[in-house]
C-alpha cells in the first residue's frame, strides 16, 4: 500500500493497514491521537506527544552525512593556496562572481559526464561530483545574497 500522505509527513486516514499496536506501518502515527487547532498531535509509546512535522524541513532526511562528510574532505583539501597559504573554510562566501561558479561548475559537470561515460577525468568522478556541488552551492549563495530569488541574469 502506498501512503503517499505519510511520507508527506501528513496524517495517514488510511488505517486499514495497521500494527498491533495501533500505529500506521507506514507513518507510524498514532490513531487514537487527539486533534489540536494546530493539526493532529503524535503521540509515542512512551505518551509524549508533539505536534506533527508537517510544513518543517527535514534537514536529517534530505542530506546525507556520507555525502557531506566527504564534500567536507574536498573543501579541506582545496583550502591550501597556490602559494602555499591556507584560506579560512567560509572564505568562499565573502562572495565570487557567478560567472566564475557557473565556468568552474561546467568544467567539473565534463568531468562528471566523462567519468560516467567510462572515460578519465582530471580528478575522477567523486572529486568532480564535489566541485560540481561546490560551484552550485556558491552560485545558489550568490542568488540568494542578491536577493535575486526568481530572476538569474
Amino acid at each position: 500500500m502506498n501512503h503517499e500522505n505519510c511520507s508527506a509527513m501528513s496524517i495517514c486516514d488510511d488505517w486499514r493497514e495497521k500494527r498491533r499496536d495501533g500505529y500506521c506501518r507506514d507513518c507510524l502515527f498514532y490513531r487514537d491521537t487527539p486533534v489540536t487547532p494546530e493539526g493532529k498531535m503524535r503521540t509515542f509509546e512512551t505518551g509524549a506527544t508533539r505536534d506533527t512535522e508537517g510544513g518543517k524541513e527535514d534537514y536529517e532526511g534530505f542530506l546525507s552525512p556520507m555525502v557531506l562528510k566527504r564534500f567536507a574532505e574536498y573543501m579541506s583539501k582545496h583550502r591550501i593556496q597556490a602559494d602555499g597559504t591556507v584560506r579560512a573554510s567560509d572564505n568562499w562566501q565573502r562572495g565570487i562572481p557567478r560567472d566564475v561558479y557557473i565556468k568552474s561548475a561546467w568544467r567539473h559537470f565534463m568531468d562528471v559526464w566523462l567519468e560516467h561515460r567510462g572515460q578519465k577525468s582530471r580528478d575522477g568522478l567523486e572529486d568532480a561530483l564535489c566541485g560540481l556541488m561546490f560551484n552550485v552551492m556558491g552560485y545558489l549563495f550568490q542568488v540568494l545574497r542578491e536577493g535575486k530569488r526568481s530572476e538569474i541574469a
